[in-house]
């Protein structure tokens, strides 16, 4: 029986949303075919081998359960090939055949974690480093959506040191460019956190200096008025999408609490579109996740404007959340695939990638 070794928690404002993730992955792990192992990753960086409840887990009470926690880390040392456990009557060397890596933002899902894996030698879902790295960036995104000339919002990014040596200037480029409303998003973070959506010059400064407390380089983007649709890829060289959702957020745009707290948005699945633009998604969607060589999985997001019906690329989630209201999965179970197939697929994906 092959060993999959499930990560969760994380040093990363996305902690909680991993919690929640990581209790629907290993709830549906076919134990016929795979050993689970989970360790955890508090949010000041200690490893954990945990053997107690994902109940415990999604509470967050995990990391209180002593009975079930020993001291561990992932070895970059091939021959250990997975986990090096440290017990009070010694160190156990425990071999993983993948990992599933359900760690959201930074220090999981932009290639930090997918480098280190590569390093070990030890096959994992997801992206590579490189293709994990440019989807988490925003900028890095934004750019190689451009080059394939695939459409989106007009779009700016700055850093923190141009922005203080001339920020007057920037906000007015912004004015000029983008006009109101705008979005202010940190260039590297998750689950709509650091982001404000802003109304007038006025506002600019403090939301972009929000923005800078989640990363130094951010990205600023065009307010469209447009519906939000969301489409699900999985695959490796022949990926496929074959559902698209559609969010209509409860607050005034999709963010952190309207994602997760809240849960009053709705969600269509399927979208409510015209079957060109369900299509016109579809095949950005795979395109997109080609041009950054994706695998395994992705959510990719866009928008629909109003205006004119034009599709609009938005970004890019090579780990999308997996809780029970997340739209990956809903949009696949929706296409036919059941949830546990999901998972099981994912770590077929995995498998043959890496080996």
């Amino acid at each position: 029986m092959k060993r999959v070794l499930v990560l969760f928690g994380g040093v990363s404002s996305e902690y909680e949303v991993s919690l929640r993730s990581a209790k629907s992955v290993i709830d549906c792990i076919d134990r016929s075919l795979w050993e689970v192992l989970t360790v955890g990753i508090t949010k000041d960086g200690q490893w954990f081998l945990y053997s107690g409840s994902s109940a415990r887990i999604e509470s967050g009470a995990w990391c209180t359960d002593t009975e079930n926690l020993a001291p561990a880390i992932l070895s970059p040392d091939r021959l250990v090939h997975g986990l090096t456990v440290f017990r009070t009557d010694g160190v156990e060397n425990v071999p993983v055949d993948v990992v599933f890596p359900v760690l959201h933002g930074k220090n999981g899902e932009d290639g930090t974690m997918q480098g280190f894996l590569q390093l070990a030698g030890i096959p994992f879902v997801g992206c590579d480093t490189l293709s994990s790295a440019m989807s988490m960036d925003k900028a890095a995104t934004n750019t190689m959506a451009d080059h394939i000339h695939m459409p989106q919002a007009k779009w700016l990014c700055t850093n923190r040191w141009d922005y203080n040596g001339d920020s007057v200037a920037f906000r007015r480029e912004c004015t000029e460019k983008l006009g109101y409303p705008l979005f202010v998003k940190p260039a590297n973070a998750g689950s709509s956190v650091g982001i404000s959506k802003v109304y007038s010059e006025a506002a600019l400064d403090e939301a972009i200096r929000l923005a800078f407390e989640h990363d130094t380089k951010v990205v600023l983007e065009e307010g469209i008025d447009g519906y939000e649709l969301e489409c699900a890829v999985i695959g490796n060289e022949t990926p496929e999408a074959p559902m698209v959702g559609e969010v209509m957020p409860c607050n005034d745009f999709y963010d952190y609490d309207a994602k997760y707290i809240a849960g009053d948005s709705a969600l269509y699945i399927p979208a409510r579109i015209t079957p060109e633009a369900f299509r016109t998604v579809q095949e950005y969607a795979v395109r997109i996740y080609r041009t950054l060589g994706c695998s395994g999985l992705s959510r990719v997001d866009f928008f629909l404007r109003k205006s004119d019906g034009q599709v609009l690329f938005n970004e890019i989630n090579t780990i999308p959340g997996f809780t029970s209201i997340s739209m990956y999965s809903k949009m696949l179970v929706a296409a036919g695939i059941p949830y546990g197939e999901i998972v099981n697929r994912l770590l077929r994906l995995a498998m043959e990638k890496w080996s």
